[in-house]
């Protein structure tokens, strides 16, 4: 299998600490993904990670590039990480990669988007993904404001397809999580919600897939590290395999 590329899932925490008329900064780095990462390491499948920070620049911006890999996942990254290029800095026309992803797609390629507070359509709504080529080819419609769903007191994921390949061989039940962001499942003959959870007056898709053209698409709802993964979640025996089996369906080898 060709790598999967990872979009997103870093981010830089700027802090000030003030004591009377001294203020000192300081800024660290995060990167959500180490577990994931490690996950898929384990059942073989590797990954190439492009931080948020980065996409503008070293996100493939024509289909040869893209088909150097299996999947792309896109994690905690909102549309203007991936609109904005360096051409459009300058004042000239460039390419739209969420046009060039959603078309890769169509002709055979694999898409998966993963919950965040920058994905769908964002906690605040600043990822801003409702109505563009990217929500087009998902298995869901996004909330067209703030989606975030933050559940501390925690949600247990139901499954409602136990007999597909992404779900077999998991160890059950799926341990709670945290929180999630707010969809809408499509309804239509090539969409199937695999998994949803209980709350916000109704059912809330958790896990969704769908074949697109001659490719396929997957939304995953929720984290793929914490917060909204709880530690029982991070533990649990079966996440390297779910992780993986969520690459292995999109990219047809189960």
């Amino acid at each position: 299998m060709k790598p999967v590329l990872l979009a997103g899932e870093t981010f830089h925490v700027m802090s000030f600490a003030a004591k009377g008329y001294e203020v000192g900064a300081s800024a660290r780095y995060t990167n959500g993904a180490e577990r994931y990462i490690c996950g898929l390491g384990k059942q073989g499948i590797e990954v190439v990670q492009i931080g948020g920070d980065r996409c503008e620049s070293e996100f493939p911006m024509t289909m040869d590039g893209l088909a150097a890999y299996s999947t792309v996942v896109l994690s905690d990254v909102g549309a203007l990480s991936l609109l904005y290029t360096p051409q459009t800095r300058v004042g000239r026309r460039s390419v739209n990669r969420l046009e060039l992803l959603r078309a890769w797609v169509e002709k055979g390629g694999a898409l998966m988007m993963a919950g965040g507070y920058c994905s769908f359509q964002g906690i605040d709504g600043l990822a801003l993904f409702h109505g563009t080529a990217i929500e087009e080819c998902l298995p869901i419609v996004c909330f067209p404001g703030p989606d975030g769903v933050e559940s501390p007191e925690g949600l247990d994921p139901v499954v409602d397809e136990a007999g597909h390949p992404i779900l077999a061989g998991l160890v059950s039940p799926i341990p709670y999580i945290l929180g999630m962001n707010r969809v809408t499942a499509r309804r239509d003959a090539d969409t199937r919600t695999l998994i949803h959870c209980d709350g916000r007056g109704g059912q809330m898709p958790l896990l969704s897939v769908r074949e697109y053209g001659a490719g396929r698409s997957l939304a995953w709802m929720t984290d793929i590290g914490p917060h909204w993964l709880s530690t029982d979640f991070m533990l649990w025996s079966g996440y390297d395999l779910l992780m993986a089996n969520m690459i292995r369906w999109l990219t047809r080898e189960i």
